[in-house]
């Protein structure tokens, strides 16, 4: 800093305060012709103009040696300044304090505390009261920073967040879903934020019972929640589950986010959806993706799309009885040896494989063909087209049909991270000689996953019990058993049967 730039405080603290408090300005009467600091004299309101051109805009800057208005802009400042050799002035529309032998401005410590404390005494004249301002600790807080510099954080052995739920009757079922909802990141980012606006009875709307459960569960309690509310609203609103018979997990999941999706609409705030259902509350932001069929006319190729929402993705296991006949090599609509499409699956990726393969829907399922004009057998692909930021597979191992109902015991294999670029729509995958072969960016993260829940059912078709593990911090998974919650190991929920899988994206776009 120039020698030119050093003033006595006093000066700059009457300047400051002319600046700092328009007030101030109201307050005086007359040009002072002594000193500044002697506040026995006043300056009127009207002389914030420049001195010279009687302008008040041009960014006036006041003069820190004497009581003088000039234009910035015009340079009626630089021209006192040069014959006044008067060389800091203080622009009065941002506060820099200008120094023209620098010719630039400067900053200085102690006149940025004279400034804010003159801030505060304006602030108190205008009656506005003190506004907020930065915190700047004080030697004593900057040793205790020192000496303690770790922050409060949730440790790895933290249990917030974990907690049992009484069994009321069957209702494992619900259990298992409700710990698994619970712990989704973004849905309990959205309810404990206090986001959701009801626009119905609190005591009908199962959003507002469900902000009241994340409460309950990340309140710090440890004793077991009783859900007696929640089963209430569920039957009230889904009338099929109400009873104290054993339900589907994976049904009372679809049923619970079709409630939440109808009771949460209001709180979208009219802004544009971004999903295929047209929709943008928060179940739709979280669990909505888009499944594209793709159907093929075997005769001219035209391709018929349509795009549909899904909250989950169903896939069948080794095992099943259900027919679905992939292209043979040869592509005329023969199966491969014969067998079932499923055989040999035995991971979650096989499934998805098959699950996204070309079916033929052989000659009993024509399709009207708008290209032909006439009804032609054709083929079918499914892919995904958008992925939620919340992927739900159901493993389907639960089989009805007129002559045989039982449960698929079939062992499926699924991974802590998953990729689903290869099964996009954009991935562009074609079966050639038993082999897929994609155009896709091998190292694209957009589309990849992290396991976070698993719903298990143990037992029989008719008698069984539903349990979950559910991941807490990066890498600490627990077991939820009704009221009973247990440490388990990443062996533990790999080796598990595995009924409804939840994986989280690990890369989130931002709109």
């Amino acid at each position: 800093m120039n020698i030119y730039c050093i003033l006595p405080p006093h000066s700059v603290k009457f300047f400051l305060y002319l600046f700092l408090s328009p007030l101030a300005l109201l307050s005086y009467s007359s040009p002072p012709r002594s000193c500044p600091c002697s506040m026995d004299t006043s300056i009127r309101a009207k002389s914030c103009i420049c001195h010279m051109c009687g302008a008040h805009l041009n960014r006036l800057h006041s003069c820190l040696s004497c009581v003088f208005f000039g234009c910035f802009t015009k340079k009626h400042i630089h021209e006192h300044a040069k014959n006044k050799r008067h060389n800091l002035a203080i622009d009065l529309l941002y506060g820099g304090i200008y120094c023209f032998v620098c010719q630039d401005y400067i900053y200085d410590k102690d006149m940025e505390q004279i400034a804010k404390e003159e801030q505060r005494k304006a602030w108190k004249l205008q009656g506005v009261g003190e506004k907020y301002s930065t915190w700047e600790p004080t030697k004593r807080e900057l040793e205790l920073l020192r000496h303690n510099p770790k922050r409060r954080k949730i440790t790895t052995n933290c249990t917030i967040g974990l907690r049992g739920l009484i069994n009321l009757g069957n209702t494992c079922f619900m259990n298992c879903i409700v710990q698994a909802l619970t712990h989704t990141p973004l849905l309990r980012d959205f309810f404990l934020s206090d986001r959701h606006k009801c626009e119905m009875q609190s005591n009908s709307c199962l959003v507002c019972e469900m902000s009241q459960l994340f409460q309950e569960f990340y309140s710090g309690h440890r004793s077991p929640h009783i859900p007696f509310r929640l089963l209430h609203l569920v039957w009230t609103h889904a009338r099929h589950l109400a009873g104290y018979e054993q339900q589907d997990a994976h049904e009372f999941l679809i049923a619970a986010l079709d409630v939440l999706h109808r009771h949460c609409k209001g709180d979208d705030n009219g802004k544009k959806a971004n999903n295929p259902n047209n929709c943008n509350c928060i179940i739709d932001q979280i669990f909505t993706g888009g499944l594209q069929s793709d159907v093929t006319c075997q005769v001219c190729h035209g391709v018929s799309t349509t795009i549909d929402p899904f909250w989950d993705i169903s896939l069948d296991l080794p095992g099943s009885s259900t027919p679905f006949w992939p292209l043979s090599p040869g592509g005329d609509g023969s199966t491969l040896n014969g067998e079932s499409h499923l055989s040999g699956a035995t991971t979650l990726t096989d499934c998805l494989r098959r699950f996204t393969r070309p079916e033929h829907l052989g000659s009993s399922a024509k399709i009207k063909c708008s290209g032909c004009h006439s009804y032609q057998e054709s083929t079918k692909q499914l892919t995904m087209k958008k992925l939620p930021i919340v992927a739900c597979f159901h493993l389907k191992r639960f089989e009805h049909s007129a002559k045989l109902r039982r449960k698929i015991p079939t062992y499926v294999s699924f991974p802590l991270e998953l990729d689903m670029t290869p099964f996009m729509a954009s991935s562009k995958e074609s079966r050639m000689n038993g082999q897929y072969q994609q155009s896709v960016d091998v190292f694209n993260n957009d589309n990849k996953y992290s396991l976070f829940a698993v719903v298990n059912h143990q037992g029989t078709l008719e008698s069984g019990h539903y349990t979950t593990f559910i991941r807490q911090h990066k890498d600490q998974w627990f077991k939820c058993d009704d009221a009973v919650i247990t440490k388990a190991s990443i062996k533990d929920v790999l080796d598990s049967e595995g009924y409804l899988l939840f994986y989280h994206k690990q890369f989130l776009e931002y709109e």
